[in-house]
C-alpha cells in the first residue's frame, strides 16, 4: 500500500466507489481523512457497528427524531477548540474525530450522519455539509452558520416563523470592524441575519421548536453571525442546548437548560 493515500486503505473497494460520485474533490486532496493520533477516522466511543445499526433503524424516521438520537450519541464526549486542519497557508485536511468536538464540528456530524446509510456515505455527506459543492478546501469551508442555509445543505432558516418578535441585522460576514477579515483570502459576504432577542425567549416561541432546531446564538460582533451554535432538545426536564460545550466546568458535550442558557444572550 506504500503511496496509497490513507483514506484509500481504510476504506478499501469502497473508496473509489465513494470517488466515482463525488468526482476529484477527495483524490485532489493528498491528506486524505485526519483524526487524532494519526488516525484516518476516530469514532472515539461510537462504534461502527452501532452506527450501522442505527442508519438501518433511520431510514423513514422523522428529521428530528433522527438529528435528537444521533446527537445523544456524542453525549459527555470531550469538547477541543479549533479542530479543523487547514488555513490560508495550511493544506485543508477532512477531519473525522467523534472524541474531540468543538461546537459546530458537532453539528457537522449530526447532520451527516443524519442523512447517512453506510460509513461511507457518512464521510460523502460530512464533505458536502461541511464544504460548499463537496471540495475540501479552506475556503469552500462553510465557516459560517448562516452558510448551512446559503450553501445547499438541506436545511432551511425559520427563525421568522417561530420568533414573536424577530429583528433583522445586516451584516457583512468576515469583515472586522477596523476592516481588516477574519479568514484572508474569503470574500465579504452582505447577508441578512435574523434573530429573536435572548429575553424574547418564552415558552410560547418554545412551543414552535422542535426536536432538532439547530439553534446559532447570535453576535453582535461585527463581521460573526454567532459565537455558538447546539441542537434544540426536549428533555426529560424541559428545553435544553443540547451543545460541545466550551465553558470550563463542561469541556464536553452536554444539554444546558434552554432558557438560562439563552436568556442573557444577545439572540438565537
Amino acid at each position: 500500500a506504500t503511496g496509497v493515500p490513507p483514506a484509500a486503505r481504510f476504506y478499501g473497494q469502497g473508496w473509489y466507489s465513494m470517488v466515482k460520485v463525488i468526482g476529484a474533490a477527495l483524490l485532489a486532496f493528498s491528506g486524505g481523512v485526519a483524526a487524532g493520533n494519526g488516525k484516518n477516522l476516530d469514532f472515539y466511543n461510537i462504534k461502527e457497528q452501532q452506527l450501522t445499526r442505527m442508519f438501518a433503524q433511520h431510514q423513514n424516521v422523522a428529521p428530528g427524531q433522527s438529528i435528537k438520537d444521533f446527537s445523544q450519541l456524542f453525549l459527555e464526549n470531550p469538547y477541543v477548540a479549533n479542530r479543523l486542519v487547514g488555513s490560508s497557508d495550511r493544506q485543508e485536511k477532512l477531519v473525522v474525530d467523534f472524541g474531540e468536538l468543538d461546537c459546530f464540528t458537532y453539528l457537522d456530524y449530526v447532520e451527516s450522519l443524519r442523512h447517512s446509510t453506510s460509513v461511507h456515505n457518512f464521510i460523502e455527506n460530512l464533505m458536502y455539509t461541511r464544504y460548499v459543492n463537496g471540495e475540501v478546501n479552506y475556503l469552500t469551508r462553510k465557516h459560517f452558520f448562516s452558510d448551512w442555509v446559503h450553501g445547499g445543505n438541506q436545511v432551511k432558516d425559520v427563525t421568522h416563523l417561530v420568533g414573536n418578535y424577530v429583528v433583522t441585522a445586516a451584516k457583512v460576514l468576515n469583515q472586522k470592524e477596523d476592516g481588516s477579515h477574519y479568514i484572508p483570502g474569503l470574500a465579504v459576504k452582505n447577508r441578512d441575519i435574523t434573530y429573536i432577542p435572548g429575553d424574547r425567549v418564552d415558552e410560547d416561541m418554545l412551543s414552535l421548536l422542535e426536536d432538532g432546531d439547530y439553534i446559532g446564538i447570535y453576535t453582535n460582533i461585527a463581521g460573526l453571525d454567532v459565537t455558538h451554535t447546539g441542537i434544540f432538545i426536549r428533555g426529560e426536564n424541559g428545553p435544553v442546548l443540547r451543545n460541545a460545550s466550551s465553558v470550563s466546568t463542561n469541556m464536553k458535550v452536554v444539554d444546558s437548560p434552554f432558557i438560562d442558557y439563552v436568556k442573557n444572550k444577545p439572540g438565537i
